[in-house]
């Protein structure tokens, strides 16, 4: 389908090592003029589930500054645009849950909030675990729990898991395993 928008112009509104604000001066679909605000993301979105052969999973769970709330999630966190996202997702999983896996399955590209984001993120299934040291990040205070992966996607359907990336990577894995 063609594009029924047309930019004329954007600014940049504001920028960090994460994120670029910007304002777009556009004509709409119906032809009238109008704005748009867009976050351009400097990282991909990038989500584990870790899976071990008894079938359990790893949940994280911090503090998150733009919520003012506490958040159980998968592993996860940012890769840089030039990286390979496979190795983001390597690293992501180690550094958080001290885990490292043999076996890898991309399961889902996603984009979080379309609407007002170019943000996109990869989700991957971990398996054939071995566990080691976490690697947190200077600005991660972290909590790991190990629990039955039926459990984990019972916290989706409860409302206790309330972050995008988690809930669809946790119901696409739900899906797979017929759970």
């Amino acid at each position: 389908m063609k594009n029924p928008w047309i930019t004329k112009s954007i600014k940049k509104i504001h920028e960090n090592p994460w994120i670029r604000l910007e304002h777009h001066e556009v004509i709409i679909p119906s032809g009238k003029d109008g704005i748009y605000g867009k976050v351009c993301f400097k990282n991909k979105a990038i989500g584990i589930i870790p899976i071990d052969k008894e079938g359990n999973t790893w949940l994280v769970g911090q503090f998150r500054y733009t919520l003012d709330a506490y958040s159980w999630e998968i592993p996860m966190g940012g890769g840089l645009l030039e990286d390979d996202y496979l190795e983001s997702a390597k690293r992501e999983l180690k550094e958080e849950t001290g885990l490292s896996a043999s076996k890898w399955t991309k399961i889902m590209t996603i984009h979080t909030s379309n609407s007002v984001t170019d943000e996109e993120g990869f989700v991957y299934l971990a398996e054939d675990l071995t566990s080691g040291e976490t690697a947190f990040e200077e600005t991660e205070q972290i909590e790991i729990l190990k629990l039955p992966l039926r459990v984990a996607i019972q916290k989706v359907m409860d409302g206790e898991i309330t972050d995008a990336i988690s809930i669809a990577g946790l119901l696409k894995v739900a899906k797979m395993y017929n759970i």
